[in-house]
């Protein structure tokens, strides 16, 4: 009998490339970082729109780690984290680039916090990484990228009873000391 997280990445392997399998992908993933993060973080608010309709993000975790001694809690001090956002991005051919950095950038208002997570299929390119140094720069907003096999790796950690936040926070590391 498989377990939890081996049907979760069966499920992740399964979902079509591309705009065919965008909503699958985003269910799927959705799945995977509910198991992973609650608890210590609140159950996701699914395609939240700004009160005007015109922004729509695709998943806000809660971070309600106030004084905790979490990464989440670490996050929430560190860059505001009130809310931890995610994108999903279903790429077959195309890249993350810096327009869905700038669009992510953009999601990112004070009361959510400057934390986000760009969840994709395929690797972001040069741009984007270019143009994620810049957001930090001009707005202290973190944008962390992250792929399938990240989240395959994060069950893996639950699996074996290790903290999965872990890879979010060596991540946020990671980032810290690339940018400049």
């Amino acid at each position: 009998m498989a377990t939890l997280e081996e049907a979760l990445r069966a499920k992740l392997a399964a979902v079509p490339r591309g705009v065919l399998g965008w909503r699958q992908f985003e269910n799927v993933a959705t799945e995977v970082l509910r198991h992973l993060f609650v608890p210590p973080l609140a159950d996701p608010i699914l395609q939240a729109r700004s009160y005007s309709g015109i922004e729509r993000r695709d998943a806000i975790f809660p971070n309600r780690n106030h004084g905790m001694p979490n990464h989440w809690g670490r996050l929430l001090q560190e860059l505001e984290a009130r809310m931890v956002l995610f994108e999903f991005k279903n790429y077959d051919s195309e890249e993350v680039g810096k327009d869905e950095v700038n669009q992510t950038r953009n999601y990112l208002t004070r009361p959510l916090g400057r934390l986000a997570l760009i969840v994709s299929t395929k690797e972001p390119n040069h741009a984007a990484h270019l143009k994620r140094n810049t957001v930090y720069s001009e707005d202290g907003k973190v944008i962390v990228f992250l792929n399938v096999e990240h989240l395959e790796e994060m069950l893996y950690m639950k699996e074996r009873g290790e903290d999965p936040a872990d890879l979010i926070m060596d991540a946020v590391e990671r980032f810290y000391i690339e940018w400049e």
